[in-house]
Parts: C-alpha cells; structure tokens; sequence
C-alpha cells in the first residue's frame, strides 16, 4: 500500500496474514516452539513479531525499516508462564499487538536494532534465547509467483468459550453427556445423581485445577469445564462469572471429579482427546468423547457461530447495534475501499 493512503480492508487482510505467517515461521524455526512452554508463554513471544511485521506493512515500511521493526519486537517480546491462569495472561495478548505496533513505529522513525536478531548465530543471544531449539530451516522453494507461504498449512481454530484451548475438549464431550442425562431417563442433571466424574485428559499441571479459585484459573481447570458442560450443556462466557463458579450444584459435582491421563493421550493439540465417563448412583455409566471439539482446524466454526461469538463477546461493551454495525462492515472487509468507516465503529 502506498504510505500516504488510507488503508482499505484487502490492507488489513494482508497485513493480518502477514502476522500469522511470520509467526509460522518462527515456530517453523524452533521446532514447532515445543521447548518455549517451559518457560515463556508462547503468545507475547511469536505475537509479538507478528504484530510488527503487520504493522510494518501498514506502515508501508521497506525492506531495512521492516528487519528493524522485528529486531526492536524482540527486545519487546516474552511474559513467563508463571502468570498463565490470571488476570495478567490476557494482558499478554494485549502487549503483543500493542508492542508490535511500537516497534513499528519506532522503525519508522529511525531507530535501529541488530541485524542477527533473528539469527541462529552461534554466541549470539538473538531471539534464539526464547527457545532451547531453534535452528533455522531452508525456506524451501517458491511457488510458480515467486511467494513461499506457511498459511494454508498453519493450523488455526476459533474458540468458542474464552478458555484455554484443551478446554474445549472436555466441555465438549461433557457437553454429550449432558444430552444423554437429559434426553434418557434421568431427566435434569442433578448432583445427588452423580456418583462419579471421571476425566481422561492429557497430564498438564497448567490445566489440571480441580477446585479454582477465580474466573482465571477456571479457564485453565479440565474439572471446571467439564462440570460446567455436563450442567448446562454447554460452556459460554457467562460460565465463568462468580454467580455461575459459586453455584452448589456446580461446587457438588467438583468433589465428584477424578482425573486420569492414559499414556496415549499426549497434550498436543492434533492428538489429544478428552472422555468424560460419569456413574450415576443407581450403577449406570454415561459416556462422552471428543476427538475434535467444534471450533477445531478440523471442524470449524460455521458463519453463524462466528457470528454468536463475536456477539456474546463485543456486546459487553457496545450497544447491540453498533455490534451488528460492525457484524456487517466486517463481512464485506475484502471489498472495503476506505477503513475509516470501521474504525469509527471501534471509538
């Protein structure tokens, strides 16, 4: 785009995708970032680069000012782990769209950083030093226009519940059970029914709360939200309110929860799965599995759903007709000449 226009929604587009696939790489580099979760939480390091390479775009920034940008975002980059399931984690996401933007902007204005940030140069402590493996790859060969693309291959999935991702594995098989109380005999879930919960998950200490303590390390807690689906069939934003955490029946059905993690149920995102088995007290057992939740690169999310997401999320802060506003302007971004008028709806 040319540096004095206004961007249009192909702009926007673009510089999104440009996002995703710098961070591709990165993870390409450092062997899919299988180390980074031992110490650093993976967003605000590779989000972070993402964000000034959009940005950079945007910015219409060249090929030095670009390089300069991502060496300033690493010096912005990372957030430890030790923060994951409280009020700071979705303040890391922030930070990295935030500071991606800053670093930017600074490239704009002349600052500059080392060329070997991204480098695997050895005595060198560039953006290696967030990862115990990172070797840089062959880019491999272009296609017939000359463009060398991760993003038909990255794998991206749209939650529908703001919860960590493994979440949706256990609410969704909770959620079958669910139909199965309600639909069969047993009519409404009620705890004094339930004799048993039992949750074969992956083993992950991160994720593994049986009794959370607030709204935060509900989102990270397998036995939350499977209790919250197998109640209400389903887990939303309002499941994590206090008034949802402190209800008896949901506090009941946490002292019924067991975990178990079979040997080949490994906490990857392409292989894991989730079974919720429950006994109820006259003997009978109900059992619920997913392999992939709705919401999954392999499953999903339709139009519609996106739509219910964004509704249940953007209404708690505009009134509901900028938010269907917004529903349409968005709709139609590929063909948005003049972005102004969208971002008029974000004031």
């Amino acid at each position: 785009m040319n540096a004095n226009s206004k961007p249009s929604g192909l702009d926007f587009l673009l510089a999104f995708n440009i996002g995703i696939e710098i961070q591709g790489w990165l993870m390409r580099f450092s062997n899919e970032a299988h180390n980074i979760p031992k110490r650093f939480h993976p967003p605000p390091v590779v989000g972070t680069m993402g964000s000034a390479a959009a940005c950079a775009h945007l910015l219409s920034l060249d090929h030095s000012r670009s390089s300069h940008a991502l060496a300033i975002a690493a010096s912005l980059s990372g957030a430890p782990m030790a923060n994951a399931a409280t009020q700071s984690k979705p303040l890391h996401i922030g930070n990295a769209s935030r500071l991606g933007l800053e670093a930017a902007l600074l490239a704009s204005r002349g600052l500059e950083a080392s060329p070997l940030v991204l480098d695997a140069v050895p005595g060198v402590a560039g953006f290696n030093a967030f990862y115990e493996d990172y070797v840089l790859q062959p880019l491999g060969s272009p296609d017939d226009n000359g463009h060398m693309f991760l993003l038909e291959e990255q794998d991206m999935g749209v939650k529908r519940f703001p919860a960590h991702l493994g979440m949706h594995w256990v609410a969704d098989a909770a959620a079958s059970v669910h139909k199965l109380l309600v639909g069969g005999d047993h009519g409404t879930v009620s705890p004094a029914e339930v004799q048993e919960i039992l949750l074969r998950v992956p083993q992950s200490k991160y994720i593994n709360r049986p009794f959370p303590e607030s709204e935060h390390q509900a989102r990270h807690s397998f036995q939350f939200n499977a209790c919250s689906a197998l109640l209400d069939g389903e887990v939303t934003v309002q499941s994590f309110t206090p008034a949802a955490m402190m209800r008896p029946d949901l506090l009941a059905l946490l002292g019924h929860v067991h975990v178990e993690h079979p040997h080949d149920n490994l906490a990857n995102f392409n292989h894991m799965y989730a079974e919720v088995q429950v006994t109820l007290v006259g003997g009978d057992i109900l059992r619920g599995r997913c392999d992939t939740f709705y919401g999954h690169w392999r499953n999903p999310l339709t139009n519609e759903s996106l739509r219910k997401k964004f509704r249940n999320n953007a209404g708690a802060v505009p009134p509901s007709e900028r938010v269907e506003r917004l529903i349409e302007v968005l709709e139609e971004l590929d063909r948005l000449g003049d972005c102004t008028h969208l971002l008029s709806q974000l004031q």
